[in-house]
């Protein structure tokens, strides 16, 4: 054996957690383009195609991801979002200002109804935030039963006047949301309290029954986790199922944020580095779950991730709208190799977001739509889907610079129902190839597919030339007759393989 070459064992006989498929979810807020124009265009729209207001081009491109579920509507605008003024005819309903957002007018005339639709057409589970900063108790218990109930009552006479007899499928459903900042500033044993309360009255009607998520901590606010899981009702009280967690990989600072385009190799390394810190934060909050929850039914819910540059030249500030680069694919895919290796709590995780706004799969201007490179490996994940997570081991390098190292290589391997191994590899190097021997344990591969998203670490899709990076297919593997594979990763790259035996 080439002793410069990265041993990777994959062992199928050890079967670990399953990969839950909202894992690879998605979130969509009342920010900037990102509903409006970016998925929705109104039902009035004859310049662009759209069926019920939803963008056609939008709602394939999705379709393709297999995208599982759709958080909404926030984010800090969830606890100003009163969703009565987002149901009924379009020109009886209430407008106000979007105070987080760039202070622009929010007509809701995409609400409860459109949103629930938009889940159709995509083929998604939807995933509601109710409002606790400046909502009351009654007003998220009626929507809950708006949403769910199937029998008689004011609510669902309501839902039925506005043209929906039967109750939606609302799986999961959120009380709050950032509640130590934007959805109240509130500390975590007042916000337990409150949880507690609008929790009981968020009611399981018949056969429905709510995931409900706690808002947890922000990134490494490790006093939040430990202070709301001692004050949170019992894991198998009913009224929790899982803690979400936010974290956003910023270069820079957060109040001074980098660009998204036009970064140097230094930019690269403190990006790749930070988004390596996920790692970190899943271990030690999960460390403090186990303290509570030793049997792992509180699933953690990553459920605000992605890449926070500062915005694009000349677009408004409020907006947050953002390039998107080969730097945000390397990031997407080490996180979610990270999220696939922590399958054993982490139960969702919702990118944010969707569509013309941070680490966006898609960019959409006026009629045109183009596929971020964060799609593309979105593309090529959801092969892991559902899949059982394969034990592993990874022999590596250490790059970067200064006081931001990382691993160079990162990678995930799951096992799915047809019994084909999926492997997802990624070489963060801008420089270097690196050549792999795979060795798999108790499986000896007839069939191997490959495909690979690589690039320069500024390449980038525009609106002029929407395919500089995009998925195709990667033929450097070599077979060797006792099963093992060789592999070279270009520099820069996410390499996907699936192989049966």
């Amino acid at each position: 054996m080439d002793i410069s070459m990265k041993r990777l064992v994959i062992n199928t006989l050890e079967k670990k957690a399953k990969i839950h498929r909202e894992i690879y979810g998605h979130f969509a807020e009342h920010l900037g383009r990102c509903i409006y124009e970016g998925l929705f265009v109104g039902e009035d729209n004859t310049m662009i195609p759209h069926t019920n207001g939803m963008r056609n081009d939008v709602v394939a491109a999705l379709r393709d991801l297999r995208v599982p579920v759709l958080r909404w509507p926030g984010g800090c605008f969830a606890d100003e979002y009163h969703w009565k003024d987002g149901i009924g005819p379009k020109q009886q309903r209430k407008k106000m200002i979007n105070t987080h957002w760039g202070g622009v007018l929010e007509d809701n005339s995409f609400g409860t109804h459109e949103f629930l639709e938009l889940c159709r057409q995509i083929g998604c589970r939807p995933y509601i935030n109710g409002n606790v900063g400046s909502g009351t108790v009654q007003e998220m218990s009626e929507w809950v039963e708006y949403l769910t109930f199937d029998g008689t009552s004011p609510m669902t006479q309501l839902r039925a006047s506005n043209g929906q007899e039967q109750p939606w499928d609302v799986p999961f459903f959120g009380v709050g949301n950032e509640s130590w900042g934007c959805g109240g500033n509130l500390r975590p044993q007042a916000y337990a309290d409150l949880y507690r309360r609008y929790a009981t009255y968020c009611r399981n009607y018949g056969d429905k029954t709510l995931y409900k998520i706690a808002c947890g901590p922000n990134a490494n606010d490790y006093a939040w986790t430990q202070e709301l899981l001692k004050a949170l009702p019992a894991p198998d009280s009913g009224l929790v199922n899982g803690i979400s967690l936010h974290y956003y990989t910023t270069p820079g600072s957060f109040a001074q944020k980098k660009p998204a385009l036009g970064f140097d190799r230094a930019a690269y390394h403190e990006t790749i580095a930070k988004a390596w810190y996920m790692d970190t934060l899943i271990q030690r909050h999960s460390d403090i779950m186990n303290q509570y929850d030793p049997d792992r039914r509180l699933g953690l819910i990553v459920d605000e991730w992605g890449c926070w540059y500062e915005v694009e030249p000349g677009t408004n500030p409020g907006f947050l709208y953002q390039q998107n680069t080969m730097r945000d694919a390397i990031v997407a895919a080490v996180t979610l190799n990270i999220f696939n290796q922590h399958a054993d709590r982490v139960r969702m995780a919702n990118l944010a977001q969707m569509v013309n706004v941070p680490q966006s799969v898609l960019l959409t201007e006026g009629p045109r739509m183009v596929k971020t490179p964060t799609y593309h490996v979105f593309l090529q994940y959801k092969e892991h889907m559902d899949g059982q997570l394969l034990g592993s081991y990874l022999e590596n390098s250490t790059i970067g610079e200064g006081e931001y190292l990382y691993p160079q290589l990162s990678h995930s391997a799951s096992l799915d129902a047809e019994g084909r191994i999926h492997l997802s590899l990624v070489n963060a190097s801008p420089d270097c190839t690196e050549t792999i021997q795979l060795l798999p344990v108790a499986f000896s591969p007839a069939g191997v597919s490959a495909t690979v998203v690589t690039g320069a670490i500024d390449a980038h899709n525009t609106f002029e030339t929407p395919d500089r990076v995009r998925v195709e297919s990667f033929d450097d593997v070599q077979r060797a007759g006792d099963g093992t594979l060789t592999i070279t990763l270009p520099p820069c790259s996410v390499v996907f393989l699936t192989l049966s035996e």
